[in-house]
């Protein structure tokens, strides 16, 4: 080592503790968020400020001998401090720290000012390395909280620390909820998905297992501006089906189902349940659109041996119209068993064809389908068939109203 760096070496030494003072003051004059941190964060922070100086002066003596020594200026930070300040706050401590050393340090010789920009730069590159490994891990211990919140959702086995996990994968939805269940290739682009949801004003939770894509959707509330409310939307919010359309692109060729909706998230395993029984029963329509409602899906459902679509069936269709008129129930069941013939309806109860058509707009109305469509037809079958047996079977029907 030459005399003169040698000086300098024993010079940097007598002011690191002068440098240290100055840093701290300054970052208090020109950094509000640091004079806004708890004392024991600013101490953090100014900890690691003194250590990028000390780690300079040791840099300054051997340069080549330890080469990635700028790294250890963050191996004193705790890890909530590296949670607490972004990485733009950090650039600025380190810009601080870098002026402060320069305008004492530069004007002494030109190579200690070339020191400090070389240092600087490594330092800044620490920096960036650090917080790329911390987002590295965060992603990947949200991409595993996500799957195991999914798979959750999917076996209906959720307990207390449902919603925490939920909070702390940062869930946007507001209220209802609905899963869709479809088949994708291993390489599906995840992030294209989120993208998607939320240009449909959804977010979204992801699980691959396998072959099988769930997707969790959830409505966005608009975001608040400065502190005021949110803004009204102008346009009313897209339904699920709207989301799912537009997120079908994602999947691969085959069945793809939404399930009912919920009213929050923690009751999505009701629709995930309905969604993963349309799937394995889909193809048996044949024109089934895509994507396809899993109550539009209730008879296949049903014979395939699912209690909820049965229950469903019962609950939505059967116990309304028993509950609402026997004289609907009644219409109903002789215009499916005519083939839906309004005629032979008409003939077979003594009554005019326009009064048929009367009670079945008025079946439509108690239950929310129209029996005069083919498809909708089959499901009001289905519901008829299967009270039917429920009934004889000892269940107990409902009240009829008086």
């Amino acid at each position: 080592m030459t005399t003169n760096r040698a000086q300098e070496l024993a010079w940097l030494r007598t002011i690191s503790g002068e440098l240290a003072t100055l840093t701290v003051t300054r970052l208090e004059d020109t950094l509000p968020w640091y004079g806004n941190m708890p004392p024991s964060r600013r101490s953090a922070v100014g900890l690691v400020a003194q250590t990028g100086i000390s780690s300079f002066i040791q840099w300054y003596e051997d340069p080549g001998a330890t080469p990635w020594i700028a790294s250890d200026v963050f191996s004193s930070a705790p890890r909530e401090l590296l949670r607490s300040i972004s990485l733009q706050e950090t650039l600025q401590l380190i810009r601080v720290v870098v002026t402060v050393v320069e305008e004492r340090v530069a004007p002494r010789s030109h190579s200690l000012r070339e020191a400090i920009l070389h240092y600087s730069r490594d330092v800044a590159f620490a920096a960036a390395d650090v917080y790329a490994r911390q987002a590295e891990a965060r992603g990947l211990w949200d991409a595993r909280l996500e799957a195991l919140v999914v798979d959750s959702i999917l076996t209906g086995e959720s307990d207390d620390e449902l919603p925490s996990r939920i909070a702390a994968l940062g869930w946007h939805g507001d209220g209802e909820a609905a899963v869709l269940v479809g088949s994708a290739e291993r390489s599906v682009d995840v992030d294209q998905l989120r993208r998607t949801a939320r240009h449909a004003g959804a977010d979204v939770l992801i699980g691959l297992q396998g072959t099988r894509l769930v997707l969790v959707l959830g409505r966005m509330a608009p975001p608040a501006v400065d502190g005021a409310p949110a803004p009204t939307a102008e346009e009313p919010p897209r339904t699920f089906l709207e989301i799912a359309g537009r997120l079908s692109d994602g999947f691969a060729d085959g069945p793809l189902v939404l399930g009912p909706t919920v009213d929050n998230l923690i009751e999505a395993s009701k629709s995930a349940r309905a969604a993963l029984a349309g799937v394995a029963v889909a193809r048996a329509w044949r024109h089934a659109p895509r994507p396809v409602l899993a109550d539009d899906l209730l008879p296949e459902r049903a014979l395939a041996g699912d209690g909820l679509a049965r229950r469903t069936l019962i609950e939505q269709i059967y116990e309304p119209l028993l509950t609402h008129s026997a004289e609907l129930m009644e219409t109903l069941w002789c215009y499916l068993d005519n083939g839906r013939s309004l005629e032979a309806t008409a003939r077979e109860l003594f009554v005019h064809p326009n009064t048929v058509r009367y009670r079945l707009k008025k079946v439509s109305e108690v239950i929310g389908w129209n029996a005069t469509g083919a498809r909708e037809s089959l499901i009001l079958q289905s519901a008829l068939i299967a009270g039917s047996i429920a009934q004889q079977g000892g269940r107990r029907p409902p009240k009829r109203a008086s």
